[in-house]
């Protein structure tokens, strides 16, 4: 292995050609500033990409991630992205059977369909009006707290007035949300409904006092200060390729292929050293941006590392010939698939899935929500599946720590698709397994992907597809002006693990480039 010295310098480097390091090599590149990007894999992205997984198949599914609401449409209009997202027609559907009758919970952007279907479940109008209290108090506080992610950070206080509403912040901030769920909803389903953004790539329980899931809760239901979640036009891929393109065209080198092995500074300069399959190589500049995690930061920098990360979801990709007919006779497949179909997430449910997890045992019914991005978006298949009534379906499954896959990897993975399936299965008038396409090879279109999967393909800390426990979005002890500060003033953090961080945001990567555009000329 050959050793090479740079023969030149870089005014930025940065670590990661996720979307979060290229939003932040297209700001400093269009600001003049001259910026390496690293990345290990033979392709930028990260986990924001487009893929065809099956074999012979010509269909493109956001593999890893899969709706957009966080990202600020700032960022958009600032680097000219040729982006576009496209709402979904229905926010949700979720099957449960009462009375030994198949029914369910449809709600969308007709307020007069979405009241009926609440009156059908529920047999009255409480729960739609307290549904309406409810997201009325989440949509305040997001129109409030959605503009602060790309300025400097708040302080607690600052955030507290900017909200001006104590009852809500009491609710999102200081209580456990399930007290707040519980105050506002009898029906245990549409309790579990609400529930599951606060569990997202996150274990834990209603009332647990860390507050973690409020945390997620508060990113689910803020974005773009309404909450929405839309799908990417030409799937999760486009962002990037569009943010790779602005990145180029403004001048910064997207070296893929180059995983960076360690960082040195003095504070005032660095070094970064890389390696290829031919040789290393090293690249000093003035900033090292890291896109990568917390924990991969302190390898890079021979630092302490944090405290170890855990994810906790099940990600599953699939094709079907067909959409399944449902059980439920008051709701057509392509409007149930067309939002977020909640599968064993009642409010007992999760709480039953959460208890036997921590326990050590993989849920008995699995929780799970099932998007169908080419209801939507049409365009990830090729004209020949779109013309045959073909559609891709991504599945989220909640409450799979990584600790379940330690032991049997790969039993475990099959065990709970199996249950996660079946879960689904009961409330479908056809086995799912009727419907799955196959591939070039004959192979049921199924792609499963665990947190120990994703730490081995994508570096993700123990899966976590947040990089670490979300943060608040105010500033805390040791947080710096912009939440991506670390303690090497020149060596900032652009990833997921910053403050403000996790989904698809490039929140990081826009803060990082504004800490550097801020910092004094050397």
């Amino acid at each position: 292995m050959t050793t090479q010295r740079g023969t030149r310098g870089h005014d930025v480097v940065i670590v990661g050609g996720g979307h979060n390091g290229l939003v932040a090599a297209a700001y400093l590149a269009r600001a003049g500033r001259s910026v390496l990007v690293l990345e290990r894999l033979d392709r930028t992205g990260g986990a924001a990409v487009s893929t065809r997984p099956f074999a012979g198949v010509d269909a493109r599914l956001s593999r890893y991630s899969y709706l957009v609401s966080l990202l600020p449409a700032k960022i958009v209009r600032d680097l000219g992205l040729d982006f576009r997202l496209r709402p979904r027609t229905v926010s949700s559907y979720t099957p449960v059977e009462r009375d030994g009758r198949p029914t369910g919970l449809l709600v969308g952007r007709d307020e007069r369909r979405t009241r009926a279907s609440f009156a059908r479940l529920t047999g009255g109008e409480r729960e739609y009006a307290a549904w309406r209290r409810f997201y009325g108090m989440t949509g305040h506080v997001a129109r409030k707290v959605f503009p602060t992610l790309t300025e400097p950070l708040p302080t607690r206080a600052e955030l507290r007035r900017r909200v001006d509403d104590e009852t809500a912040w009491r609710a999102l901030f200081e209580e456990p949300v399930g007290v707040a769920i519980e105050d506002h909803f009898a029906d245990d389903l549409v309790r579990g409904v609400v529930l599951t953004d606060a569990l997202i790539g996150t274990f834990a329980d209603a009332h647990d006092p860390s507050l973690r899931q409020n945390r997620c809760f508060l990113y689910h239901v803020i974005g773009g200060g309404t909450g929405a979640w839309d799908v990417p036009v030409g799937g999760m891929g486009a962002l990037t390729d569009a943010l790779a393109a602005a990145a180029r065209d403004a001048g910064a080198v997207l070296a893929t292929g180059h995983e960076a092995v360690r960082v040195d500074t003095d504070g005032r300069s660095a070094e970064v050293t890389w390696r290829t399959a031919d040789g290393e190589g090293v690249a000093a500049a003035r900033h090292v941006l890291v896109g990568a995690s917390p924990q991969a930061l302190a390898e890079l920098t021979g630092a302490p590392p944090p405290p170890p990360a855990e994810g906790a979801q099940l990600k599953v990709n699939m094709l079907l010939t067909r959409l399944p007919a449902l059980r439920d006779p008051a709701v057509d497949p392509r409007e149930a698939f067309a939002g977020t179909f909640h599968v064993a997430e009642g409010y007992r449910q999760l709480a039953a899935a959460h208890a036997q997890a921590a326990a050590g045992r993989p849920p008995a019914a699995p929780p799970s929500e099932i998007y169908c991005h080419s209801l939507t978006d049409p365009t990830i298949l090729g004209p020949g599946l779109a013309g045959r009534g073909h559609h891709t379906l991504t599945l989220f499954g909640l409450h799979t720590p990584a600790r379940l896959f330690a032991r049997d990897h790969d039993t475990v993975r099959h065990d709970l698709l199996r249950a996660t399936l079946a879960q689904l299965d009961a409330h479908l008038a056809e086995p799912l397994a009727d419907c799955l396409a196959t591939d070039a090879d004959g192979r049921p279109c199924v792609e499963v992907k665990t947190p120990l999967d994703l730490e081995r393909d994508l570096a993700l800390p123990g899966g976590n597809i947040f990089h670490r426990e979300l943060t608040w979005p105010y500033a805390q002890e040791g947080t710096g002006r912009w939440g991506v500060e670390t303690p090497y003033p020149n060596v900032l953090l652009c990833g997921a693990g910053a403050v403000r961080g996790g989904g698809v945001s490039g929140v990081p990567g826009h803060n990082a480039a504004m800490a550097v555009l801020e910092s004094p000329a050397h």
